[in-house]
């Protein structure tokens, strides 16, 4: 037994050295497995998809610079991809979780994701991005924290809080589908969840009795920051708390200007920080209320979701009328001046010590102007589809940069046009041809008649315009080019424009999609392919070992499609010595 403790001793210190000799940031890991389960958030039972038997899913905690790997087990009766919009996944679109760029993980399989989250920090969510899957939830947040050695920019809260808003109906993905599929748009939701929940029974009218609804749990005199996204449809909602401010701290991964609203719109697929102080006299519970918002309120007022907000010196339930919702439903321009009044902080840190502002965006020449139109859907060959620039997108059977590398001819084609032309609307698999170290300029026009979300996977862009109207080239005197927010997911008003700036710094093929999930299971989206001609393997990290391979590559694909930790690890010198470690610790103590 002594010469047993010795040797391991040895071996441990032998382990140490090594791991030493490799640091590297730390690791996390998830394990996600995604099931049917059944729930009856407004009163109904339904199925939803549930991520570890929970609806919604676990958060996905880290720090800048670690690395995450999370293992995903489809227990579903369909395919799946998980996607992390607003992870840059740098170096690394083959994480993404687009069709565009993974293949999908079929039913009884799993696959790891590992990626980094390398500079950044902020509030972010996930979802199934398949198949209109995400309205039947398979949604989480995720909270990337700052490291100790950058200060936040406000005093560190007391808690942190999130809340996860969106339209819901009580049908599933696949009646939804179907309905889509049909050729009929899918109407007026059933209500709004707040952390998969139903709404308080405010109204004994139009909330049945019985419904399960969220609370919060707060002290007084505390101040929490409330982690806020819309992971919903296609509603734009609301945000407000009964007889509190919110005051406006972070926007995906960038921190704002402080500003303190009483309410605040958040778009689909957005997500925003604000710090709340519990500074009322608790007399009673308060409304937490996420409203529908630019539609009619008479005939939309059950899409409404209230959750509970607990002092824990309260003296009774909420009672009364909600908090009103903003009284400009007909003015956009006068909601317009919300978002315009978003600005980065310019002089705080963000995920490295220099301030936010350090990057001048304003001062950059412009390499390419993109003009991007969404115009209500149409029917092309029989079909409802949705378009961007007369292109409804046709995704493909072989990955873009899998085909790529294996020299696979016509899977998607470079002619994207850079602006709106005069010809008949057309499906196909047209993909932007950008530049590497490009600085590009995109407009986003709707001429739809809905408020619409845009997303871009692997990047933030700057915000730096929006407004009424069409755009023109005389549109560029109102630019922002001091302290646009930079974020990844922007509102854009119907029958109006939204101008963003993108530093092209990161190689690989990302997707550019209407966060509003009808228009995009309908096809408006595209990708944009960023290749590095000089690629030495230092822009670009190849495939991972455990590559899903399908369409033109299906005959590369090994029998068993599974990945696992221990898989990916071994591959992982570094790590794996830290698990060596461990073990070799737990035996050592334990013999």
């Amino acid at each position: 037994m002594a010469l047993f403790r010795v040797s391991l001793f040895l071996l441990i210190h032998i382990a140490l050295l090594s791991s030493l000799c490799f640091a590297e940031d730390p690791y996390v890991f998830y394990d996600f497995k995604l099931s049917y389960i059944t729930v009856s958030p407004l009163g109904v039972p339904q199925q939803v998809i549930a991520v570890n038997g929970a609806f919604p899913g676990p958060v996905v905690n880290a720090t800048t610079n670690y690395n995450v790997a999370i293992n995903v087990h489809n227990q579903l009766d369909e395919n799946i991809l998980m996607t992390w919009p607003g992870i840059q996944m740098r170096r690394n679109s083959w994480q993404d979780g687009v069709l565009g760029t993974n293949c999908p993980i079929h039913p009884r399989k799993n696959f790891t994701y590992q990626f980094q989250v390398k500079d950044q920090i902020g509030s972010f969510f996930y979802f199934p991005s398949l198949n209109f899957q995400r309205a039947s939830g398979g949604f989480g947040p995720i909270i990337i924290n700052n490291r100790n050695v950058v200060a936040i920019p406000f005093a560190q809260p007391d808690g942190d809080i999130v809340i996860l808003i969106g339209d819901w109906y009580t049908q599933n993905h696949t009646a939804l589908r179907k309905t889509l599929d049909s050729g009929d748009e899918l109407g007026m939701p059933d209500g709004v969840l707040i952390n998969g929940k139903g709404p308080y029974r405010y109204n004994t009218t139009l909330v049945p009795d019985g419904i399960e609804y969220e609370t919060i749990n707060v002290d007084p005199g505390k101040t929490y920051r409330f982690r806020v996204h819309n992971i919903g449809i296609s509603t734009s909602l609301n945000f407000r708390i009964q007889d509190h401010n919110l005051l406006l701290a972070e926007t995906e991964g960038h921190y704002t200007i402080k500003q303190n609203f009483t309410s605040f719109d958040i778009h689909v697929g957005q997500s925003y920080s604000f710090l709340v102080t519990m500074d009322q006299n608790a007399t009673t519970d308060y409304y937490i209320v996420a409203s529908a918002r630019f539609v009619n309120e008479s005939l939309w007022e059950r899409v409404t979701g209230v959750a509970i907000l607990h002092y824990s010196n309260s003296k009774g339930p909420a009672t009364g009328p909600l908090p009103v919702p903003p009284s400009d439903i007909y003015n956009q321009w006068s909601a317009m001046n919300q978002p315009k009044a978003i600005r980065q902080n310019a002089s705080a840190s963000g995920a490295r010590p220099n301030p936010q502002g350090s990057f001048h965006y304003g001062s950059i020449n412009v390499t390419d102007t993109y003009v991007l139109r969404s115009l209500p859907p149409v029917r092309i060959d029989g079909k409802l589809c949705a378009t961007l620039n007369g292109i409804s997108f046709v995704n493909p059977d072989t990955p873009i940069r899998l085909a790529d590398l294996h020299n696979v001819k016509g899977a998607y084609k470079l002619d994207f046009p850079n602006k709106p032309l005069d010809r008949t609307p057309q499906m196909d698999r047209s993909v932007i041809n950008a530049t590497y170290k490009g600085f590009i300029e995109v407009i986003l026009q709707n001429n739809d008649t809905r408020m619409q979300s845009f997303h871009m996977d692997g990047y933030a862009f700057f915000v730096v315009g929006m407004d009424f109207g069409q755009w023109t080239e005389s549109s560029r005197n109102n630019y922002n080019k001091w302290d646009a927010i930079s974020r990844c997911t922007t509102e854009v008003y119907p029958g109006g424009w939204t101008a963003v700036l993108i530093s092209l710094d990161n190689v690989g093929v990302w997707n550019l999609r209407v966060e509003n999930l009808d228009r995009w299971y309908l096809g408006q989206e595209t990708y944009m392919r960023i290749i590095n001609p000089e690629e030495n393997g230092e822009t670009e990290m190849a495939p991972p070992d455990n590559v899903i391979y399908c369409g033109a590559l299906q005959s590369l694909q090994k029998e068993s499609q599974s990945s696992s930790a221990m898989t990916l690890l071994s591959g992982n010198s570094k790590l794996f010595l830290t698990l060596v470690v461990t073990i070799l610790a737990s035996v050592f103590t334990f013999s």
